[in-house]
């Protein structure tokens, strides 16, 4: 289960405090799929930073399968979203010296493979993505969407109970977008993550059967 519990974020100005997020709650578990609606600076992305371990909350908490990973030390917290957690942004951020399979590894090698075949694995997560003749290629010879399905492998390599997306079909023509949107889900039923996406997109979110909005630093679910 993925459990936010009255998240407030602020930072510091010149002018004086200036809160991103007031007080949000949300509840998810293993299985289960949302997108995240709203306008630009609304709080949508820090929530998900949030959520994925990669900024701490100014006050409330967050949980993970029962574990609080801001309570760790910055080692064990890295070890915990690299085990646990898999980020897909709107920018595909691949190494670009890197084949697509090597990029896909990256994630692997600060983590332990617990006996696991991660090149095999590796290999069948980009089959799955429609990727599997273009493994030696760098990311310059891939079309957006492609770059962007090699991202979803990648986040999927070491098998995260949450999948985060920001964006993930952001810089995508509308073609691509689907093709990105329709594998998302279909992984994501699959391989029985929690998948949350942050979007601008409403052929996106309307994809998914449990929807959010996001407005001024306040999440509301939408009755659909």
């Amino acid at each position: 289960m993925l459990r936010a519990e009255n998240i407030v974020r602020s930072y510091p100005t010149p002018r004086g405090e200036l809160r991103v997020l007031t007080g949000v709650s949300l509840t998810m578990n293993r299985g289960e799929a949302a997108a995240i609606m709203g306008p630009s600076g609304s709080g949508k992305s820090t929530l998900l930073y949030i959520l994925g371990a990669l900024d701490p909350p100014t006050s409330g908490t967050v949980t993970l399968d029962g574990q609080d990973p801001f309570t760790l030390g910055e080692r064990e917290q890295a070890a915990f979203r690299n085990r646990r957690i898999g980020f897909v942004f709107q920018d595909h951020s691949l190494l670009p010296q890197c084949s697509v399979l090597e990029n896909v590894l990256a994630p692997t090698l600060v983590s332990a493979n617990g006996g696991r075949d991660l090149n095999a694995r590796a290999r069948e997560l980009l089959t799955q993505v429609g990727l599997g003749d273009r493994l030696d290629h760098r990311p310059a010879e891939l079309s957006g969407g492609e770059k962007q399905r090699a991202a979803i492998a990648r986040a999927l390599i070491g098998d995260p109970m949450l999948l985060l997306c920001d964006e993930p079909t952001g810089n995508l023509d509308r073609s691509s977008a689907d093709t990105v949107a329709t594998l998302l889900l279909d992984l994501h039923k699959r391989l029985d993550t929690i998948l949350l996406v942050v979007t601008h997109s409403s052929p996106l979110a309307e994809r998914f059967a449990v929807r959010y909005e996001m407005n001024a630093g306040t999440l509301r679910r939408l009755e659909i």
